[in-house]
């Protein structure tokens, strides 16, 4: 498959080819897209062929669940059964890196949703995210653009170098706002559930709907794309440092691995990668492992604080380390 990659202005794309864009969608092929969290493969959300070949492109295994896309709060509807508590998250928080699970109509091929009973939908807050889906016609589903597995693309250079040859089309807007996946969260049942922490913190959610939200069990988590199978990893070993504790190597020589964090590191690293903020760090950690894992033998990450996009950061850090361990914990 021969690819080709377009660029964009993101804030005054070119409506000729989004034209294009939308109607290869249309006709059930591939376009990798950015998002204000990460760049997402899209697909025709409603066309079982087309989602299948999202999971072919990827390697993506084919019960996880994908994200359909809107540029519209009110193209849920006949996607999902969205109460009133869904309906105000929906206007408070959309569009951004907010996804919300509810229970499926069957217009949502069982594919799409991961053979689940419930699909996750969101509103993404990037123009050109926005005008694809509007110039599509449908909502489009959308995981992000990469092979399953490795650290997610922030810029279509990655997507390029993951998915050249497997997708039809790649817009090319620059780097991403944000950084990591959108938060996850549950509202089919009575209680809010808080399945995957990203872009969206915690805090607001729940300073929003007055009660905590509440922690999954593994058969709830399955309900949110990204939670089931080893992601996020670069190719080298990660290991995580918490401040204040000891650095554990193992006797290897920090020299010959990198570091990347908030604070001055603890060891003389081959290479420090260091953040001014928390948002940063998240804008910023898988373009760092990409950068790092061809040089060096492993990559040490600072365990952030866990308020705001640090809870989001750290799920990602953690699925990213070598067998999901915490080094220093």
């Amino acid at each position: 498959m021969r690819t080709l990659r377009l660029e964009l202005d993101p804030w005054n794309p070119d409506p000729v080819i989004l034209g294009e864009a939308a109607g290869v969608i249309r006709h059930g092929g591939l376009v990798a897209f950015p998002t204000e969290t990460v760049y997402g493969l899209g697909a025709n959300a409603l066309d079982p062929e087309a989602v299948k070949k999202i999971y072919a492109a990827k390697g993506r295994p084919s019960d996880n669940p994908l994200i359909l896309h809107l540029s519209r709060p009110e193209q849920a509807e006949p996607l999902v059964h969205a109460d009133e508590r869904a309906q105000r998250l929906m206007t408070a928080f959309w569009p951004g890196p907010l996804t919300l699970v509810l229970k499926a109509k069957d217009t949502v091929p069982s594919v799409t949703r991961g053979g689940l009973e419930t699909a996750a939908l969101r509103m993404p807050d990037h123009p050109v995210a926005s005008a694809l889906i509007e110039a599509a016609g449908c909502p489009v589903a959308a995981p992000s653009a990469n092979a399953s597995g490795r650290p997610s693309p922030t810029d279509a250079q990655t997507v390029w170098e993951d998915l050249q040859g497997r997708v039809d089309m790649i817009l090319d807007s620059g780097p991403v706002r944000v950084g990591i996946e959108s938060t996850v969260v549950d509202v089919s049942a009575e209680r809010p559930l808080l399945l995957r922490p990203g872009g969206m913190s915690r805090e607001a959610l729940e300073g929003f709907l007055g009660v905590p939200l509440g922690v999954p069990d593994g058969q709830s988590k399955r309900r949110s794309p990204g939670t089931r199978y080893r992601h996020y990893a670069p190719v080298i070993s990660v290991k995580v440092w918490v401040p204040g504790t000891p650095l554990a190597l193992e006797g290897e020589a920090p020299g010959d691995w990198a570091f990347m964090g908030l604070s001055e590191p603890p060891a003389h690293f081959g290479r420090a990668l260091r953040f001014t903020s928390v948002e940063n760090y998240a804008r910023g950690l898988f373009a760092g492992f990409r950068a790092l894992e061809t040089a060096w033998r492993g990559i040490v990450v600072e365990w952030p604080p866990e308020k705001g996009m640090g809870l989001g950061l750290r799920d990602r850090i953690c699925r990213a380390a070598s067998a999901g361990k915490l080094e220093g914990q």
